[in-house]
């Protein structure tokens, strides 16, 4: 009688305790969903069989057969559909990487704007972010790119604001220097000023905590930032030639050019999303109390100092977060590109889907380039956020 109660009550002191009761019922949902999904990917497996359509990736390793207008490596139609799909992630970093250095600038200069003093500069502010936060980002789009496609001139009327640099509806053309190794030298000079920049302000909070002393860390590292790649390059034979763009028949020859699709969808996402980290610069800054600027100037901190040391460090935990939301949303708009033609990976992979007939493995692809995408910003970004957290003693 006594073996034959204690199971029950066992199993009663099993249920009581929460944890248990939590790891049971998590493995019971975990449970379902396995059965769910495997439900479904043995029906889709014997329907697309019924129909006799082609399942797997098997058709990455087949010929495309289809050119694409943009692409920053070689390519040819000859080259396969995994390497279409990889000029297409390509783009897709490049607008995305490009588009968040710029909103990032342009929106903390807008936000901090809108805090101005200055009447005019800060109506201006206001009316720049309410405009564009209440027009939808793909309307944006259709916006620039008509202006590029239908008011600016062709490529013999174009216009030239600058000497080297022509604007019409084939895009905009800018002179580039012409390859050399002495760019190679200075490139590498510059991620070496970066390393070292990073290791003197190490070394220079290190110093503050111990002294009190304060080193000239920005100073420092413009003179390293800068002086390092014009060393390197100097060092390297001091190249000056450019490769200009110029009208040969009907299009230009030589220089950058970035196309209309590409320069459309650039500044329709750049416009867009800055209007709104600008509200979430004015927020952070705005969230650090006045008092903290009056203490700062009570010690004689000079107004640089005081922004540096004092407001920023406290403004950046509110920035932050909804910041890496915004790079976030800037990435995931790029995918309405399809809309205007620039061959981003949305656009490649839906020719894919249509030439291949294997949709599922098309869209699969999509959600999962796009998840890398989103997850590796936000690994970055929270990981910064932990490096600038302030830590109370």
């Amino acid at each position: 009688m006594t073996q034959a109660s204690d199971a029950p009550a066992g199993a009663t002191r099993f249920w009581n305790d929460p944890a248990n009761r939590a790891l049971a019922f998590q493995a019971a949902v975990l449970a379902v969903v396995f059965a769910v999904g495997w439900y479904l990917f043995h029906n889709v497996q014997a329907n697309l069989a019924r129909q006799n359509i082609a399942t797997g990736f098997g058709f990455l390793g087949r010929e495309a057969g289809f050119e694409i207008g943009e692409s920053p490596i070689p390519y040819s139609a000859a080259d396969t559909y995994l390497k279409a799909l990889w000029v297409g992630v390509l783009n897709t970093l490049r607008v995305s990487f490009i588009g968040i250095v710029l909103t990032v600038i342009l929106g903390a200069f807008v936000g901090i704007a809108r805090l101005s003093t200055n009447w005019l500069v800060s109506k201006l502010a206001g009316a720049y972010i309410e405009v564009l936060q209440d027009v939808p980002v793909l309307l944006q789009l259709f916006f620039w790119y008509a202006l590029f496609n239908e008011i600016l001139p062709s490529p013999r009327q174009a216009l030239s604001p600058l000497p080297g640099v022509y604007l019409c509806n084939r895009g905009l053309l800018l002179p580039v220097p012409e390859g050399h190794p002495a760019y190679g030298w200075a490139a590498g000079a510059f991620v070496a000023a970066c390393v070292l920049i990073w290791a003197v302000r190490r070394w220079a909070h290190r110093r503050q905590e111990a002294t009190g002393k304060l080193f000239p860390t920005f100073r420092v590292g413009l003179a390293l930032l800068v002086g390092l790649p014009v060393l390197a390059w100097w060092l390297g034979g001091a190249p000056t030639a450019l490769s200009v763009p110029h009208l040969k028949g009907f299009n230009f020859r030589g220089g950058l050019g970035l196309s209309p699709e590409f320069a459309a969808l650039l500044l329709g996402l750049v416009l867009y999303t800055s209007a709104f980290v600008a509200e979430i610069v004015r927020a952070g800054i705005q969230s650090v109390s006045h008092g903290q600027t009056e203490a700062a100037m009570s010690l004689g901190l000079t107004p640089g100092q005081t922004l540096n040391l004092v407001i920023l460090p406290q403004a950046l935990r509110v920035i932050v977060p909804p910041l890496t939301s915004q790079m976030l949303n800037l990435t995931k708009n790029s995918s309405l590109a399809v809309a205007i033609g620039f061959p981003d990976f949305v656009s490649v992979a839906n020719t894919t889907i249509n030439q291949t007939g294997q949709a599922i493995e098309g869209v699969l692809l999509i959600m999962v380039v796009y998840l890398m995408f989103s997850l590796s910003t936000s690994a970055f970004m929270n990981w910064y956020n932990k490096r600038i957290a302030l830590v109370e003693r």
